[in-house]
């Protein structure tokens, strides 16, 4: 089995996708992007958005190849979208693309704007969208709905997949540590290794519980696998870097984000936005002429470049 990670917050967007080869299936999991739309009142640095355009590409080629497609849930930073704004994923860019692969997402259990997503996908992709939960095809598994996150808003559900090969892998998208149930189906699986999102530091609505909960479960997560990969919410602050770090050292398990899994430099460009807009200013209009596909990225990224020895240390 082979892991790759492809877009995620350690790596510069806003994402959970991975591809997972096995002998006789390519699953690509959650294949969207996005980048946070306003943070510190900033809209996305062009150098946010050179990186997201470079991942978007490489999820765009793990479509045309996969056997297997995986929406967790239909927000837009994890499926392509029809209404994409400027730094999300658009649907357009895999219409046509690999009509042969089977899309698995969970057909009920959705919220109004992900019942709308699904028909669009419905809509533009050849592909019959497949109910996954509860399912097993190959060396794929599906849990049933659970948790996005907090477990008040049962409109708020994702999907896990567990594949087995050589080894199991399981990827937990925004479950953020924060569910009970969630954790024991994930170790009931018996995973060597786990992508999850971490919780969402970032929020000031989560309260002191939560985030103790969260700490809990990912202790509790780490004693039962090899590795452990949390991602995507987590990494959206610089405390939640920190958080990563000293979980790790508390348990001295094998704990990490996925650059590290990946052996790439850590990319946090959304929790360093306003560093960026210090270092590297926007002129005004930039990003109008952007969305109107008057405006590249080719400078910032080339500036970048030869400016940082790696991107990590913007």
């Amino acid at each position: 089995m082979k892991i790759e990670i492809l877009a995620t917050e350690s790596l510069g967007v806003r994402g959970l996708c991975c591809l997972v080869t096995a002998k006789s299936q390519r699953v690509l999991l959650d294949p969207g992007t996005a980048l946070g739309y306003t943070r510190y009142k900033l809209l996305p640095h062009p150098l946010q958005v050179a990186v997201d355009e470079r991942l978007q590409d490489k999820i765009v080629d793990a479509w045309s190849e996969a056997t297997d497609i995986v929406v967790s849930h239909f927000h837009g930073d994890h499926t392509p979208l029809a209404n994409a704004n400027p730094y999300q994923l658009n649907i357009a860019k895999v219409v046509g693309l690999n009509p042969h692969a089977k899309i698995w997402a969970k057909l009920s259990h959705l919220s109004p704007t992900e019942s709308k997503r699904l028909e669009s996908i419905s809509d533009l992709l050849p592909n019959n969208v497949l109910s996954a939960p509860g399912k097993t095809y190959g060396a794929l598994r599906f849990s049933k709905p659970v948790p996005h996150g907090r477990d008040y808003n049962n409109l708020e559900t994702v999907l896990m997949t567990r594949i087995e090969e050589d080894r199991v892998f399981v990827h937990a998208s925004d479950i953020q540590l924060l569910n009970d149930e969630a954790i024991s189906q994930i170790i009931a699986w018996k995973p060597d290794i786990v992508l999850a999102s971490g919780p969402p530091l970032y929020l000031l609505k989560l309260s002191k519980d939560q985030t103790e909960k969260a700490w809990h479960n990912a202790v509790k997560l780490s004693q039962k696998v090899a590795a452990l990969i949390l991602d995507h919410h987590l990494l959206r602050s610089r405390n939640g870097e920190t958080w990563l770090e000293n979980l790790s050292s508390k348990t001295q398990k094998k704990i990490m984000c996925g650059a590290d899994f990946m052996e790439k430099p850590r990319m946090l460009l959304e929790a360093r936005r306003r560093e960026l807009y210090k270092k590297m200013p926007v002129p005004e209009g930039w990003h109008e002429a952007y969305a109107q596909g008057k405006a590249k990225t080719d400078y910032y990224w080339n500036l970048a470049r030869t400016q940082y020895e790696t991107l990590a240390d913007l």
